[in-house]
């Protein structure tokens, strides 16, 4: 029900009334999840109710019937129970699909005949939190952890898994190899938890890492044609681990309105660790294809877009990853476990049964317990040295206490892990030789797993809990201990490298594994903490795991996935569409006079790698892309066709690039223009004061001097620094405290604008931009050329900063949005002139005109007033139009305007284009038209 609100608002957004909504409307984000949380837990309420209801109404059951299902095999009564609430979801249609992506599936197959499979049940963490949930209705897509080769036996398997609501995902041993036992597990999953890349046999590993990373992609490519497959609209898919990376991707490229989420399970490590992976790049953006990006804790969600920013050059935000305006929201949302079922197994039969046993068999000594799976990053050796060091310091205590150590077997076949049980196996023996007796030993070793029952007996019953994980993306073993300590209240021991630590270490012992003094020292404080510091420990812990359970982390999860789709619907709104080529081009081939004014750099140039190498040079060498030198050579000889280059740059790298071309060429904003068949001109206000210039540069330079890949250009009218290349986060504090030093120094009294860009600081006069300057620059043009038609056509185009788009509105009719098509030409026709002198001022002018007022006259103005002066009679029709500035012979249908923003999702423009690329293939679609001698109409 609380999702289905969150469709019903992303329903609304393509209207303009989402904030004129009635009160009862969540407007602000905060509102929305507020919201969805109440709901969420009024059907709750809901589902309690009809459960007791159906409890009341099967109390005939006889005992004898409930002691046998007591009896039955737990699997076999989860199967049943994860059935039941697939049928229960099927009664409500309305609820809103959930698909869980995970590389396995929560059942296990067996087969046993051609058209036979027994299924079990699975256990683990994901799999209790999300049969839990309720609220939607869930699908699973996975593999089986079987190879089924004939079609009749995939036929078969679906068949019965259908029934458990899941959908297998049909993978060869061949690619089970190369991409889960190769990449997943030699490449990925020791990366992710500190542990670096394969160390042993260098060579072979990347002789090898190619056709991992190639089966990794196919794998995944594999789950997203079966998720299509299955997809319906307004599905969420929601997608686990690092098996899957590539698949947000996958499935964004097959339908880009998809609801997608992706969660990471394991630990992210900074970004200096990821960067060591070859394919960090691919991954990273392939992940961050997804709406929302979920992780345990907050420090691995930092360390996610530190990756991003440092190694993709992406744009950080307390939100997430900004990527040319669109956002992927990154986020921390720890996991929980169902603390109601260790709960209420406490008072099952069987475990009281188990505990009696356990308290009798440890009568007189306190029991610690370490729970974890036979792996490197679980700390077992350490966890054991610190113990045998506790028992060298504390002779007193070495008959009093016992250590069960619970190592789940993994991985058996793996080298590492033979060699680690091994180490361990001895750690144990030497400890228990040393410091056992007769009839009882420190350390109780099991190489097995206990069943839910006897482990949940086994927390019960102990003091002290010792979790020393070296890296470890959670650990729920920590909240199960503490669900089953209500009586009890013993101490957890927690490694500070553990995601649980985040949550419960205000009332656990936090400790360093790899200190082994430390962790004997805690050792001994939780032996002999008092009663009241335990209650108050556990109560905090309980509190929280009792809270936060994976019912609630997955219906939260949700929740924020469909609340990042409804504002992601509100950001688009406010992005500009991808420019029509076709309309532009068929335009252009109708007009009688274009306009065409370019951008340079990231518009002209080639797309530079943010952070590749020799990218910095590059960029500051600014060389016009090589593909645009024919169409831009048929454009400037078109004599319809007048080119303008506006760029910040100084002169001498528009002559440069652009000598060779009949056009004009705008340098520092539109200070200097020229022809390039003539001489440069200036176009500044005569009183422009320029003595700023020397202060600043020298706090450029010293500011360049402290951060290493930074540089400076001193122009004759501004100062600009730019720090791209340099460490992101450094930069950024380097940047901060430039702006502090300029504001209280040398610009502190002076009339300068302080422009900010991406990742660059410019200091320039007051009032200079593209937009003040394009009057000026057309009035030039005009009386050079002296146009006898109207300009009909203007292309804009551009990468510009924010001030400078004051470019796109010069030429903007202003057009009511809503006109209908007659209206909007009418108004575009008010002004049609028969002759330049009789001219007078369109809207466009009298935009113009306010520009001009708000400057005093240029050096070109100067010199016209001078010549028209020397003559008894008034100026020339030439020089007025010069004196007009040029805005008056627009004669601009709104049609007939193209503003296009390059690689800048928010802009004002009215079009998009995504890359230099795409400019180039503009206008080698307008110089194949330049010579169409059609009339527009």
């Amino acid at each position: 029900m609380s999702l289905k609100l969150g469709k019903e608002k992303a329903e609304r957004v393509p209207g303009n009334n989402y904030n004129c909504a009635t009160p009862l409307t969540p407007r602000s984000r905060l509102e929305r999840l507020l919201r969805e949380r109440e709901l969420r837990k009024s059907f709750r309420k809901t589902q309690q109710t009809e459960e007791a209801e159906q409890v009341h109404e099967d109390s005939c059951i006889s005992e004898e019937e409930i002691h046998d299902e007591e009896e039955a095999a737990e699997t076999e009564a989860e199967s049943r129970a994860f059935a039941d609430r697939s049928q229960r979801q099927d009664e409500r249609p309305h609820k809103q699909r959930l698909l869980v992506v995970a590389n396995r599936l929560p059942v296990s197959a067996v087969r046993e005949g051609v058209d036979s499979y027994h299924l079990e049940i699975s256990v683990g963490g994901l799999v209790s939190a999300l049969l839990g949930v309720k609220e939607f209705d869930t699908r699973w897509i996975g593999w089986a952890g079987v190879n089924v080769p004939d079609e009749v036996g995939q036929k078969a398997l679906t068949k019965a898994l259908a029934e458990m609501r899941c959908i297998p995902v049909f993978l060869d041993e061949e690619i089970v190899n190369q991409y889960y036992n190769g990449y997943c597990n030699n490449i990925l999953w020791p990366l992710l938890h500190y542990l670096g890349l394969p160390q042993e046999d260098r060579l072979a590993t990347t002789r090898s890492f190619q056709s991992q990373f190639d089966a990794y992609k196919k794998a995944n490519q594999m789950f997203a044609d079966v998720v299509n497959q299955n997809y319906e609209e307004g599905d969420v898919v929601w997608i686990h681990d690092y098996h899957l990376m590539f698949l947000p991707k996958c499935l964004k490229e097959y339908n880009d309105k998809m609801k997608v989420g992706w969660f990471l399970h394991t630990p992210f490590p900074s970004s200096e660790i990821h960067r060591t992976l070859p394919s960090r790049s691919e991954l990273l953006r392939s992940v961050l294809a997804a709406d929302l990006v979920g992780f345990h804790t907050y420090d691995y969600a930092r360390h996610f877009v530190s990756a991003c920013t440092r190694i993709l050059g992406l744009e950080g935000t307390p939100e997430g990853v900004e990527d040319q305006g669109r956002l992927t929201r990154v986020a921390a949302f720890p996991i929980g476990i169902d603390s109601q079922r260790f709960i209420r197994a406490l008072e099952l039969p069987e475990v009281q049964n188990h505990m009696k046993e356990l308290k009798g068999r440890f009568a007189g000594r306190k029991v610690m317990l370490g729970v974890d799976r036979l792996d490197m990053i679980k700390g077992i050796p350490q966890k054991i040295l610190a113990f045998e060091k506790f028992l060298e310091e504390n002779s007193d205590w070495r008959d009093k206490v016992v250590l069960i150590q619970i190592a789940v077997p993994t991985r058996t076949d793996c080298p590492e892990y033979q060699k680690l049980t091994s180490q361990v196996h001895e750690i144990v023996g030497r400890i228990n030789g040393r410091f056992g007796t007769l009839t009882a030993v420190p350390i109780h070793h099991l190489d097995r797993s206990l069943d839910f029952h006897a482990l949940c007996a086994l927390y019960a019953v102990t003091d002290v809990a010792l979790v020393t994980s070296l890296r470890d993306g959670m650990n729920l073993v920590s909240y199960e201990f503490v669900a089953c300590q209500a009586s009890k209240k013993g101490v957890l021991i927690l490694s500070e490298f553990a995601g649980a630590a985040q949550s419960l270490g205000a009332g656990a012992i936090l400790v360093n594994p790899w200190n082994i003094t430390e962790v004997a020292a805690s050792i001994g404080y939780a032996l002999d903490m008092p009663a009241d510091e335990r209650e108050k420990r556990h109560q905090f812990n309980f509190q929280h795991v009792t809270t936060h359970t994976s019912q609630e982390w997955a219906a939260t999860f949700v929740s924020e996935l469909n609340d990042t789709i409804v504002e992601a619907q509100l950001r688009t709104r406010q992005v500009p569409p991808l420019l029509p080529n076709e309309m532009a081009v068929d335009c252009f081939s109708k007009s009688n006079n274009r306009l065409i004014i370019l951008g340079f750099n990231a518009t002209l140039t080639e797309p530079v790698d943010a952070l590749g190498s020799g990218g910095q040079i590059r960029e500051m060498e600014l060389k016009l892309h090589p593909n645009l030198k024919e169409p831009l050579k048929i454009l400037s000889e078109d004599p319809k066709t007048t080119i303008v280059v506006l760029s910040g740059s100084d002169r001498s790298v528009l002559d440069k690039n652009f000598s060779e071309y009949n056009m004009w060429l705008a340098a520092e904003n539109g200070m200097f223009l020229r022809l390039t068949s003539s001489e440069w001109m200036t176009t500044m206000p005569e009183n422009l004061n320029m003595d700023w210039v020397d202060s600043v540069k020298h706090v450029f330079e010293y500011f360049t001097e402290r951060t290493p890949r930074s540089h400076f250009e001193v122009r004759e009218t501004s100062v600009l620094w730019n720090y791209k290349y340099a460490d992101v986060e450094f930069g950024r504090l380097q940047a901060r405290d430039l702006l502090q030093h300029l504001m209280t120094g040398p610009i502190s009294n002076a009339s300068l604008d302080v422009v900010q860009g991406g990742r660059s600081v410019e200091v320039r006069a007051v009032g200079v931009s593209k937009g003040a300057a394009i009057d000026r620059i057309l009035g030039e043009i005009v009386h050079h050329k002296g146009m006898n038609a109207p300009i009909d056509y203007v292309l804009c185009i551009g990468h510009f900063l924010a001030k400078d788009e004051d470019v796109y509105k010069f030429f903007e009719p202003e057009l009511p949005s809503e006109a209908s098509p007659l209206a909007r030409a009418m108004l575009s026709n008010i002004y049609r002139p028969s002759t330049l002198p009789k001219i007078s001022t369109s809207k466009i002018g009298s935009k113009a005109s306010r520009y001009k007022k708000q400057r005093s006259l240029s050096n070109i103005e100067k010199r016209e007033i001078d010549r028209a002066s020397g003559d008894p009679g008034r100026p020339t029709s030439r020089d007025r139009i010069s004196l007009n500035e040029g805005s008056s012979v627009l004669d601009l249908k709104g049609d007939n305007y193209f503003s296009c923003a390059v690689s800048r999702k928010r802009s004002t423009a009215r079009y998009l284009l995504k890359t230099s690329d795409d400019v180039v293939n503009l206008l080698s679609d307008l110089a194949d038209h330049s010579s169409s001698p059609s009339t527009c109409d």
